[in-house]
């Protein structure tokens, strides 16, 4: 969000970032963009979706806007609602599949409940974007609402390659795996630390907390994975960034656990391809996609950890395919980046304003 607000901003549109106070929230960054953080009492579950809706809501009726952009289906009541009453525009980003993610789609109340939010609200909105093709193909075919695709690419800057020196790092690994992200379940960490047991001199870096943190630490202990396995923890994007550049192989392994995964296109992904190192990832539709363009990554049909050990071997032994896949991150980087996928988001906000 951070980056649509800032291109946002930068083109001459006054944009405020409304998000949730979360008890261990870091402070605020100065942004070109104001920033407002609403205190919840509740922080999971439906009390707090809808004391958040409510908040979002009161704050709505009586800031100075002219359009307000909902982000997913948990903030779509509030914004529809409110928008309604002040008679200002409406736009929706869908950010995922909100009702088939692995924490809605086998609860069948709350799944009919998001569902029947996104059947009553988005008739009333005339401007949509989403993070890739095909995911705006459905919402299109489902709500009746044309979706424009603005994918979270990176920008695209050349990065320092020296690794910060508090992240516990060292220059001097030339097999570095990463994972970055949540670490939570669905996300294949289990199978990556499985994998671990049939490779040898590789080492896997995973950035990130999550509600597996705690259980994974303890598997790699059990596995006597010892320093193959790093936990860096929740990282700075700037370190991020960086620690990226360092990587031998970005890893992007999701179980096919709902649509919402299937269809998913993570940054992570374009973070990888920025800093020209290849991915390994699921053969899932946008990836696959995406491969056929230029192809980056090794695409798995299907995780195991003797799958995946058996993928990151080929590298290994394969020279020639991997500085293959990383000339090709070269050049997939000068298209697949934020200087050029900012173009549409301008251009559906035009309309926005236009309209």
């Amino acid at each position: 969000m951070h980056r649509i607000c800032g291109t946002l901003a930068a083109n001459g549109h006054v944009v405020t970032l409304v998000g949730r106070a979360l008890p261990r929230s870091i402070p605020l960054e100065t942004k070109p963009f104001e920033q407002k953080r609403l205190p919840c009492f509740f922080h999971k579950g439906f009390p707090f979706y809808a004391e958040y809706n409510l908040r979002l809501f009161l704050f709505l009726l009586f800031a100075r806007y002219e359009a307000v952009c909902s982000i997913d289906l948990d903030s779509l009541p509030a914004g529809c609602f409110a928008s309604l009453i002040r008679r200002k525009k409406r736009v929706f980003d869908a950010h995922e599949y909100f009702t088939e993610v692995p924490e809605v789609v086998h609860r069948p109340f709350v799944k009919f409940f998001w569902g029947r939010v996104a059947r009553i609200c988005l008739p009333f909105y005339h401007h949509a974007y989403t993070v890739g093709p095909a995911l705006a193909r459905i919402f299109e075919e489902k709500y009746g609402l044309k979706f424009g695709v603005v994918r979270n690419v990176p920008v695209n800057i050349v990065t320092d390659l020296t690794i910060p020196k508090k992240s516990g790092l060292s220059n001097l690994q030339p097999w570095r795996m990463l994972y970055q992200g949540a670490l939570n379940e669905g996300r294949g960490i289990e199978a990556m630390l499985d994998a671990m047991q049939h490779l040898e001199n590789v080492q896997l870096v995973l950035a990130g907390e999550g509600d597996l943190s705690s259980t994974l630490l303890q598997k790699a202990k059990d596995l006597q994975l010892g320093d193959r396995v790093v936990f860096l923890g929740y990282v700075k994007p700037d370190d991020l960034k960086t620690i990226t550049a360092q990587a031998w192989l970005g890893l992007n392994l999701l179980e096919n656990r709902g649509l919402s995964y299937y269809y998913s296109l993570a940054n992570k992904f374009f973070d990888c391809v920025q800093a020209g190192v290849p991915v390994l990832t699921m053969d899932f539709p946008e990836y696959r996609a995406l491969n056929a363009q230029y192809e980056v990554a090794i695409l798995l049909h299907e995780l195991s950890p003797q799958i995946v050990a058996k993928a990151i071997r080929s590298l290994l032994e394969d020279k020639n395919l991997y500085e293959r896949l990383r000339q090709n991150c070269l050049s997939a980087r000068e298209e697949w980046n934020w200087e050029r996928e900012q173009n549409t988001l301008l251009e559906i906000w035009q309309q926005v304003e236009h309209g």
